[in-house]
């Protein structure tokens, strides 16, 4: 395994934005390894650095602006979320191709789930079924990344209901939950992530 992994449980998206920062830094130094991080956040919208704020649609929404990509997005309880702090010169791979292969782990991990899924051409993240499963949005400075990938697992998805998801109308949000019928435990969608990072990266 070529980086450390740090589970942060459940931990609000302030907080974990600090370690992101540190550890970006400190990877870019060379003094720690690549990170991996998975976290729970409150419930919380965040803004990328292009986004409408009109997608936004209920003004008492707790909404935090961001230096990744894409648009209006929601985290919260039962969504898992990775930040790969990774340094993408070292591994001799493009923005492109890194994003690429975030969007193959996260199909290969809803696979040996039984979930079909797929990345729509000119859309963002990945889809099953017509609606959006996961979501994705990077940063990348100095050639290190942050901010990452978010799977909704079992997301109360009513709180997509406040936002224009990602600024595509008419979008409709599901869960892992939701396509099986059936709770799967945050650690088994961890293990497999895990797995899939360690292949493609």
């Amino acid at each position: 395994m070529l980086f450390n992994i740090q589970d942060l449980q459940r931990l609000n998206y302030n907080d974990t934005l600090k370690i992101q920062q540190d550890l970006q830094q400190q990877v870019a130094i060379n003094r720690v390894n690549d990170h991996l991080i998975f976290v729970e956040h409150d419930h919380v919208y965040t803004l990328g650095k292009n986004a409408n704020s009109n997608n936004i649609l209920n003004d008492k929404c707790n909404v935090v602006k961001t230096n990744r990509g894409g648009d209006v997005t929601y985290h919260g309880p039962g969504q898992i979320v990775i930040y790969p702090i990774f340094n993408l010169k070292k591994k001799n791979i493009g923005v492109k191709t890194y994003v690429k292969k975030i969007e193959e782990v996260i199909k290969l991990t809803l696979a040996d789930f039984k979930i079909d899924s797929h990345v729509p051409y000119k859309e963002t993240g990945v889809w099953t079924n017509n609606k959006k499963i996961a979501s994705i949005g990077i940063h990348v400075s100095r050639g290190i990344t942050m901010h990452g990938l978010a799977i909704n697992v079992s997301t109360d998805l009513s709180f997509f209901d406040h936002i224009v998801s990602c600024g595509i109308e008419g979008v409709e949000m599901t869960s892992i939950e939701k396509e099986l019928g059936k709770k799967i435990p945050m650690n088994d969608i961890k293990t497999t992530v895990t797995k899939y990072f360690n292949q493609l990266f």
